[in-house]
């Protein structure tokens, strides 16, 4: 028997092995969706939307959040409203502490006395009989944040999120047989804090809802109050905290949630007097490079074929600008119907994508005109807000709302054209999610929803 070379065996296996193994997937294409109506030559692509939306001042736009986050300016300001700012949050907590607090409860005479958000009811627990988790007190907190300053609400391991900061600091209350129970796993000491709706990052939130328990009964709501405000000064501001119901979820108990969108326009416009009323421009070559706010990612719609191969010729024949009008008149067809945007959402489990889980009923959904103030040189940068209230939103379901609606406002579709959207096939059928700077969660209502509160009538 003749032996052979150890590298030429060497050779032949790993060339038995190759062959054996399945061949490699080719690279998965994503034809670009055909739209088959009277629009669908002007209609943006993925692309362009994407670089249409991103080609904006949105650093404007954190700056005055932030400062609404810091109680130096009011989302009123935005409407011309002109008013004592630190009045007017005041004023606007109070009525949210005496609207939205419900369920809330007192200790009388020895009694717990609950009230809830469509009726009041007397629950006679005497207090030294509770035990367990009625024996646990219960904190709604209410807060405010500045989304570019956090890598969104979800803790995550090396991130800087808010429910991280939030639980790291309510650690402290933590009664001693949950910290024995954390020291004997090894677990950092930290609180648990519900919450009313995650926010991705770059999200802000000006009263966002989360509740958090103890069985300590020395714990007050001042601690609390001081301990979150002591982490991130400047970023992260408690509204108020009080003891609620053990009943109280900060998201299954609310009836509503309101989010803004402010999209900014370009400063050239402003000297246009009809353009800036109307319309915005966006620069071919902005829109071909994607040389402002984040890259263009091919990886994140694959290989787009078709629709985003386009000569030069036909890209300048689409459309430009939009009427805020238009987009307003877009979204009200929405208002008052249980939908399912299924094909507005993204990111979400295959078990959400059909049925219930994606249906929403949305209250309110309009878009008005706007003026942005800017604190460092006193001008004024005209925007459009978007102001959307609904029981509930599934994942990134508004900032493709804004978008999709804003596209096809640009392209002249019809009034009944976000509600065919409905039935897609293909989330591609819809734009890439907006910017993120520009969302905001305004508040969470647990009382009957009440359009004379929105800022856009």
């Amino acid at each position: 028997m003749i032996k052979q070379p150890a590298a030429v065996a060497g050779l032949r296996l790993r060339s038995l092995m190759e062959s054996s193994a399945p061949p490699s997937p080719p690279p998965k294409d994503y034809v670009h969706y055909h739209h088959t109506d009277a629009c669908s030559f002007s209609r943006w692509t993925a692309r362009e939307s994407y670089q249409f939306m991103y080609a904006k001042p949105w650093q404007k736009v954190t700056d005055f959040y932030l400062d609404v986050v810091n109680c130096r300016r009011s989302l009123s300001e935005l409407f011309g409203k002109e008013a004592n700012t630190l009045e007017m949050d005041e004023v606007h907590v109070r009525e949210c502490i005496t609207s939205n607090a419900c369920p809330t409860y007192a200790v009388d005479g020895g009694a717990e006395i609950v009230e809830d958000c469509d009726k009041s009811e007397l629950v006679r627990n005497p207090a030294g009989d509770r035990t367990g988790r009625w024996a646990r007190v219960t904190f709604k907190i209410l807060l405010s944040y500045h989304g570019s300053s956090f890598d969104g609400w979800q803790k995550q391991p090396g991130l800087n999120t808010v429910q991280g900061l939030i639980e790291r600091s309510l650690g402290k209350f933590v009664d001693e047989k949950k910290v024995q129970l954390l020291k004997e796993k090894k677990l950092p000491i930290d609180g648990c804090a519900v919450v009313a709706g995650r926010t991705d990052k770059g999200v802000t939130a000006l009263e966002q809802v989360c509740s958090f328990y103890t069985w300590r009964k020395d714990v007050t709501a001042l601690e609390i109050e001081d301990a979150i405000n002591g982490a991130a000064p400047g970023k992260i501001r408690v509204i108020s905290v009080s003891p609620v119901s053990r009943e109280f979820h900060p998201n299954f108990s609310a009836k509503w949630r309101r989010y803004l969108y402010i999209f900014p326009f370009n400063d050239e416009n402003m000297d246009d007097k009809e353009g800036q009323c109307k319309k915005n421009v966006l620069d071919v070559s902005v829109r071909r490079e994607g040389q402002y706010g984040e890259c263009f990612h091919e990886e994140n719609f694959g290989h787009v074929t078709d629709g985003d191969d386009q000569d030069e010729s036909q890209t300048r024949n689409k459309p430009l600008t939009f009427e805020i009008s238009r987009v307003n008149h877009l979204l009200r067809q929405l208002e008052g119907k249980l939908l399912s945007f299924r094909m507005f959402a993204r990111d979400t489990k295959a078990s959400r994508n059909i049925g219930p889980p994606t249906e929403c009923f949305l209250f309110h959904a309009r878009a008005a005109e706007a003026y942005l103030p800017c604190s460092k040189d006193g001008t004024r940068t005209k925007t459009m807000c978007i102001e959307l209230v609904a029981n509930r939103f599934l994942r990134k379901m508004v900032r493709v709302l804004v978008a999709t609606a804003i596209r096809e406002a640009a392209a002249g579709a019809d009034d009944d054209a976000l509600l065919k959207l409905m039935d897609a096939t293909c989330r591609r059928a819809t734009a890439p999610p907006a910017p993120p700077d520009g969302l905001c969660l305004v508040d969470v209502g647990y009382t009957e929803f009440n359009r004379k509160k929105c800022l856009i009538l």
